[in-house]
């Protein structure tokens, strides 16, 4: 395999920006030495290139890229059924025992309920011819504003969960996600989460982007009012050349490369809502980032894109059948989640030989010297990808928000070597936190 014509034509530009991995990373020669892709386990179906809200920091439509202009509303029926005949494809190719798919846009519950299941049963049904051994998950991530008994029960029926974005709780935190007239859209989120939270068969989660203008654990507290299985809790979109909200390091440089320490708004959230979480004495929901903090500590593998150093395995469809990387590279600059492929005339295995895509596989090697030279770099992993970002120089940089992920590790850390030493000095009188927590020393230090 190799790099076609049409994944050519979009390097010129991506070189230019970001060096690392486009000019620098050669694909050819990675394989010939013997490394060896892995597959595409994850896809996202973008049924819904439109939304019905206009939140005003949404990374679609509010950032560098806005290829979503030129792209049709909806994904039409014959596209849906090229995509799934690739993902059939690849899973036979690579005899995967399981394809992970989330349906999502834009809104994807924009589609008559009728309709919402189709992307899903399109694949089904290809697998059934290709590789009947390769089962099914499916998810849909809404922002619950459409979210009715029909549409709910016709999801049900096919087996797909619902995941919901929500800044929070309250009314309040969710200031920003307005609908297209400019009115507040909680209301409506609301009454959607309350009918998902009657049915926790269908209910997959929350994802919530960490505010630090927000009371942390009245973030955490309001969004158990809506019982959750699941948190999400993410980090803002931002890089070196963007970088988030109150909090610029100094000079461009890694914060841990600098001669004094450098604040960390964004750990001092998490730890906030961690303690709480942590202390709970009876666990009220599951949260993805601190669970996989721990995994790794503890030497675990983590299903993770943002932490840790597993090679990444998502691919995104997008509504006129171009192949995608993740879309959160569209907050770097435009066309940064552009491949120049699509499931007319590649398959996902030449979507894995292209630069950026390669370079997200490849561990350690991807990382900054810095990085790789860090003692938490196996829990870190050089934190989420679009995170190292900087505007001529690309992707091989510490995130931009180093010294929080790493205030936020070592707090972890602490706590885990805290609830070993009371385990071991009791027998029998687990820590607090979850049932995993404690069961073994974790790698990173504590200091």
């Amino acid at each position: 395999m190799g790099r076609t014509d049409s994944s050519r034509s979009v390097l010129p530009a991506h070189r230019a920006r970001a060096p690392w991995p486009y000019a620098r990373l050669d694909v050819p020669a990675l394989r010939a030495a013997g490394h060896r892709p892995h597959p595409v386990r994850q896809f996202v179906l973008k049924t819904r290139s439109r939304c019905n809200l206009a939140c005003t920091y949404c990374y679609v439509y509010e950032m560098a890229d806005q290829s979503w202009r030129g792209r049709p509303a909806a994904m039409s029926a014959a596209t849906r059924s090229r995509a799934a005949g690739r993902i059939a494809e690849h899973a036979a190719a690579h005899r995967l025992p399981r394809v992970d798919l989330v349906l999502h846009g834009g809104e994807p519950l924009l589609t008559a309920p009728a309709e919402l299941a189709a992307p899903v049963d399109a694949v089904r049904a290809a697998l059934r011819a290709a590789s009947p051994q390769t089962a099914v998950t499916a998810t849909v991530q809404t922002n619950a504003t459409l979210l009715t008994p029909g549409r709910l029960a016709a999801l049900a029926a096919a087996g797909i969960r619902v995941g919901v974005s929500l800044d929070g709780g309250l009314p309040g935190h969710n200031a920003r996600r307005l609908d297209r007239t400019g009115r507040p859209s909680f209301a409506a989120a609301a009454r959607g989460l309350r009918l998902l939270a009657r049915h926790p068969e269908s209910y997959a989660g929350l994802l919530c982007v960490v505010d630090p203008a927000q009371d942390p654990v009245e973030t955490y507290e309001s969004l158990l009012a809506f019982a959750p299985p699941a948190v999400g809790l993410l980090l803002p979109l931002a890089n070196w050349s963007s970088p988030p909200s109150g909090h610029t390091p100094p000079s461009g440089r890694a914060p841990h490369t600098g001669p004094a320490p450098q604040p960390t708004p964004y750990a001092d959230w998490l730890i906030a809502v961690f303690e709480r979480w942590w202390h709970d004495a009876v666990p009220r929901t599951r949260i993805r980032m601190f669970e996989e903090v721990i995994a790794l500590l503890l030497g675990l593998p983590a299903a993770t894109e943002t932490l840790g150093l597993a090679p990444a395995a998502t691919a995104v469809i997008e509504t006129d059948g171009t192949l995608e990387q993740t879309d959160s590279l569209k907050s770097a600059y435009e066309g940064a989640a552009a491949t120049g492929m699509d499931v007319r005339t590649h398959s996902f295995d030449a979507f894995l030989d292209h630069p950026g895509m390669a370079a997200r596989q490849i561990g350690l090697d991807a990382l900054a010297d810095e990085c790789r030279a860090c003692e938490l770099v196996a829990v870190c992993g050089g934190g989420h990808y679009p995170h190292r970002y900087r505007d001529g120089e690309g992707f091989r940089r510490p995130s931009v928000y180093c010294a929080d992920l790493q205030a936020l590790i070592r707090h972890v850390a602490a706590s885990l070597h805290r609830a070993a030493a009371r385990a071991t000095a009791v027998p029998g009188d687990g820590p607090p936190g979850p049932p995993a927590a404690g069961r073994a020393q974790p790698r990173a230090a504590a200091s």
